[in-house]
């Protein structure tokens, strides 16, 4: 886990990820597009009697910061904030950026919810074919996984 002082934002491997998934008031928020969910699949969280919130950072095609991502996910918590939010991406960048967006808001709104950015992903880093799947991430970890 980063413990750097100046880092807003702790961060995670996937592996270290679910296993802190498996505490109560701890959720997973992909942070991909629909069609990365459709067509590359996404972390399944089903033996944790838990399901992951998937709401896009960067709305398709534009690739712009969906307006509607904050209002999208705190609509999940009700009254009650988990204690930490573990964000997950394609390699680690978008949910890193978005991680930290809400490590703020929540740091304004006097809220003690933690975010965590799950480094390398689902898909992980590119290999020497300038492919993704293979190197690490969530799927290579062999972490659960779905498609719909």
């Amino acid at each position: 886990m980063n413990t750097d002082a100046d880092a807003t934002v702790a961060e995670v491997l996937p592996h270290e990820a679910y296993e802190m998934l498996k505490e109560p008031y701890t959720v997973l928020v992909d942070v991909r597009t629909k069609s990365e969910w459709s067509f590359v699949g996404f972390p399944d969280l089903s033996a944790l009697n838990k399901r992951v919130l998937r709401v896009e950072w960067l709305a398709f095609p534009e690739m712009s910061v969906n307006p509607e991502f904050t209002g999208e996910l705190f609509s999940n918590f009700g009254d009650r904030f988990p204690d930490t939010i573990f964000f997950i991406c394609r390699s680690g960048v978008r949910s890193l950026d978005a991680a930290e967006y809400v490590s703020e808001l929540i740091g304004e709104l006097g809220r003690k919810t933690h975010c965590v950015n799950v480094a390398e992903g689902f898909e992980g880093d590119l290999d020497d074919h300038k492919h993704r799947g293979t190197v690490n991430g969530w799927k290579q970890k062999k972490l659960p996984w779905g498609q719909s």
